[in-house]
């Protein structure tokens, strides 16, 4: 695990990634670790078939995005702008242990 969150991490720098929200506040890398180790322990392993959380916890974590209702008419501008933010690193963190 360690090795491969290493990795990820590396690729993740060398895109130099980074995310504004609609208070135009920017998120590097390092601020956005905890959503990138979140992505890897909900995403299933080829090896085992099972997400690392479901092997430690017996469990999936509830995601952010699990708790934005989709059916509301409006939703308040920051959440959504949250949301995109979320998506889109867990979209960079998918590419980047593709590529691995």
């Amino acid at each position: 695990m360690i090795q491969t969150l290493e990795d990820m991490v590396r690729r993740f720098c060398a895109y130099v990634l980074e995310l504004k929200d609609c208070d135009g506040f920017t998120h590097d890398w390092c601020t956005l670790f905890p959503a990138l180790e979140l992505a890897y322990k909900t995403s299933i392993h080829a090896s085992t078939n099972q997400t690392p959380a479901i092997l430690e916890k017996g469990w999936n974590p509830k995601l952010p995005q699990d708790s934005v209702r989709k059916d509301l008419i409006e939703i308040h501008p920051t959440a959504d702008s949250f949301n995109q933010m979320l998506d889109k690193a867990r979209k960079h963190a998918v590419r980047c242990m593709e590529d691995f």
